[in-house]
Parts: C-alpha cells; sequence; structure tokens
C-alpha cells in the first residue's frame, strides 16, 4: 500500500487538550494497559453495550466496534439492538442524534467527545434554513420545492425536511430520494452538500449545471435565479472530500500506470467527472473487494478508511489519491481514551456525554428519516 503520510498520534491526557472530564489519568493510546481497560469495561458491561464504529475511525477505535459502517448503516443497527442499554457511538454527533431518533426511549446513545462534530453539518444552521425558505416564499416558489437533506445533518435540518414534506437521503440513495421528489414538486432545495446535490443532478438524472443554483445563506441568490433552477444546492460541503481537485486524478495517473481513480461524490464536480469509478462509502469497499488481484486503486474519500482498505486487500496497490493528509479532524476526536472514559464510566454507573433529541425535532426527523426508507 502506498501513503505518503504517517497515522496522527494521540494525547496521553485528553482531558488538558478536550476539555473532557475523565476519572483519572489515562496513559496513551499506544500503551497496551489502556487496551485491557478497554477490553475489561467492555465485557463488564456485556449485552448492556452496543459500540458502533463508523469507517472514518481510527483502527484503535474500531478493534472495539460491534459493528462498522456508514453513518446511517450504524443507526439503523442500533435500532436493531432493543436490548442494548447503552449505544455507544464512534462517530460524530449528527450521527449520534440519528441513533437516537431511531432507538427507543429506553436506550441512551453515548457520544464519547461531544466535539466531534461535522463541518458540513454545521454549514446548514437551522436559522439559516427557514431564512432561505422565506426568500423562497418571497420568490413564490416554495409551494414547488421540496428540501432534501443528507443524512450529514443535524436533526433540525432533517426535521425542517420533514415538516416541509422532504426526505433525508444517503450517497447511496440520493438519486432515489430526488426522483421522489421531483414526483412531488418542481425544485429541491438540497442540503447541506451541494457536491453530493451537483453531481447526483448532472450525472444520474441528466441535468445541466445551469439547472443548478448555489444558495449561500451569507448572499442569497436572486429571485429570478431561485426561479429558473431545479436544483437549488446549499453552500456546504465536506472539509475532507472537497480537498481532493482535479490535479490530484491528473497526478495520480502520472504516478501510477493503469491506476483506477475510486472517489466518493461528496468530491467536486470536476474530480468525480475525471474518476473512473464514483460511489458511496460502502460501494467503495465492495468495489475494493472485487477487484482483481494486482489492480490498482487511487481512492478519495478519508484517510483511515484508504490505510484499512489497503490492510484489508494486500493483494492490491492501494493508493490515497491525493499527497497530502485528509483524516477527518473532527471524527478522530473520538480516539482510545476517550472510548475508555465513556465506557469505565458506564460500568462506574455515570452515563456520559448522553446525546438526547428533543421529542418534536426527533418526531419530524423520523418522518423525513421514514420517508427515506420507504423509497422504492
Amino acid at each position: 500500500m502506498t501513503l505518503p503520510l504517517f497515522v496522527l498520534g494521540t494525547s496521553a491526557d485528553p482531558h488538558s487538550e478536550k476539555g473532557v472530564d475523565c476519572p483519572g489519568e489515562l496513559p496513551s493510546a499506544s500503551d497496551p494497559l489502556l487496551v485491557e481497560r478497554a477490553r475489561k469495561a467492555k465485557e463488564a458491561l456485556g449485552e448492556r453495550l452496543f459500540i458502533l464504529g463508523h469507517h472514518y475511525q481510527r483502527d484503535e477505535v474500531i478493534q472495539f466496534a460491534d459493528v462498522t459502517g456508514d453513518s446511517f448503516k450504524l443507526a439503523q443497527q442500533a435500532a436493531a439492538r432493543p436490548e442494548a442499554e447503552f449505544i455507544v457511538f464512534c462517530g460524530v454527533h449528527f450521527m449520534a442524534e440519528s441513533a437516537d431518533i431511531l432507538t427507543t426511549a429506553d436506550q441512551r446513545v453515548i457520544l464519547p467527545d461531544l466535539a466531534a462534530g461535522c463541518s458540513m453539518a454545521d454549514m446548514a444552521t437551522f436559522d439559516q434554513v427557514e431564512e432561505a425558505w422565506e426568500a423562497l416564499e418571497d420568490a413564490g416558489i416554495a409551494d414547488d420545492v421540496i428540501p432534501v437533506t443528507y443524512m450529514n445533518s443535524s436533526a433540525d435540518i432533517k426535521a425542517f425536511c420533514g415538516r416541509h414534506g422532504g426526505v433525508v437521503c444517503t450517497s447511496s440513495n440520493a438519486k432515489r430520494a430526488l426522483d421522489w421528489a421531483f414526483e412531488r414538486g418542481k425544485k429541491v432545495l438540497f442540503l447541506p452538500d451541494q457536491h453530493l446535490g451537483r453531481n447526483t443532478a448532472v450525472l444520474e438524472m441528466g441535468m445541466s449545471l445551469d439547472d443548478c443554483v448555489l444558495y449561500n445563506p451569507h448572499r442569497p441568490p436572486k429571485a429570478d435565479d431561485l426561479r429558473d433552477a431545479r436544483m437549488i444546492l446549499w453552500r456546504g460541503h465536506c472539509s475532507v472530500h472537497g480537498r481532493f481537485t482535479a490535479e490530484s486524478v491528473d497526478d495520480v495517473r502520472e504516478r501510477i500506470p493503469g491506476v483506477n481513480v475510486l472517489v466518493h461524490p461528496e468530491c467536486r464536480h470536476e474530480v468525480v467527472l475525471k474518476a473512473d469509478y464514483v460511489g458511496s462509502t460502502e460501494y467503495i469497499i465492495k468495489k475494493l473487494e472485487a477487484a482483481p488481484a494486482g489492480s490498482s486503486w487511487a481512492i478519495g474519500t478519508e484517510l483511515n478508511l484508504v490505510k484499512r482498505l489497503g490492510q484489508m486487500f494486500p493483494d492490491k496497490n492501494v493508493s490515497f489519491l491525493d499527497k497530502t493528509v485528509c483524516y477527518c479532524s473532527t471524527m478522530n476526536r473520538i480516539d482510545l481514551p476517550h472510548l475508555v472514559w465513556a465506557l469505565e464510566s458506564l460500568v462506574l454507573g455515570e452515563v456520559p456525554n448522553q446525546i438526547t433529541v428533543d421529542p418534536d425535532t426527533a418526531h419530524w426527523a423520523k418522518v423525513a428519516l421514514d420517508r427515506m426508507l420507504a423509497l422504492p
């Protein structure tokens, strides 16, 4: 496996760096004692505990996950385990919110570090989206617009879509969600990732770039531009996938003859156009699994996953698409010290960092999620 950079280290004392109240001094994440403490705490909690690990998590955390997957798969897995009293979500905040919405009232969802957020989700706040909807009403088109939000959004935004007749989507079912929306309206407000919305509309639904308008909440487009557009794309993006460029693709093709370029649809449009294959995280994993031995792959997604794919498929030459580091910095806040702190707190009868969504928000967010689950 070809990688340009080393794995980032972790702090020996997360309390001093991240403001988390840890019970006692924690050794370095590489210390075998820390691994043993996590193992013992998990064993003590038994079936009361279910640990979810997102694909982008570091290996030191993934080793303790009962299930790994993307955000929606993990939320579904949590809902399928009603006997588990504690759901420890090793991911980011919006994922834990979705798990809380889909699980029972008796289950408690824990996020080991509350600072593990998502920059993309934070790019669309509830107040901003409400103001955007008012702008659509002022332009006389709100009745024609169906809101569609990517799973990578806050519970507030999912609830907004639920209230306004909209739906949630994932990177693997975005086209189905958009087909559903256009059966019910003439336009779509796509939140919060402009790239997934644009790539799906143009590459999978036959629209042109002229059918799309970018909605910047700090400088909204003119009413005429909103009226002319079919896809109103929120000005948000993934800080990881947005780093890849068309030059990255050209460079890797020069360096690795015959390389297959495989990227996530959160990448920029010009990157997706130059790639050989485009798909969700689960698609990327399955594509590598089915690839012939000896084939070369440059992958445009989060670096922890790319490194893990290289380890999973040693018979293939797996490279990172870019020359510079592309870890998800907020996802990486969930490290082994924080996981140990959360598990040991549960053993002591304390419930740290519980994620709860208020009933009204949870209701309408679930409406939007259920509409997605009902997609053909």
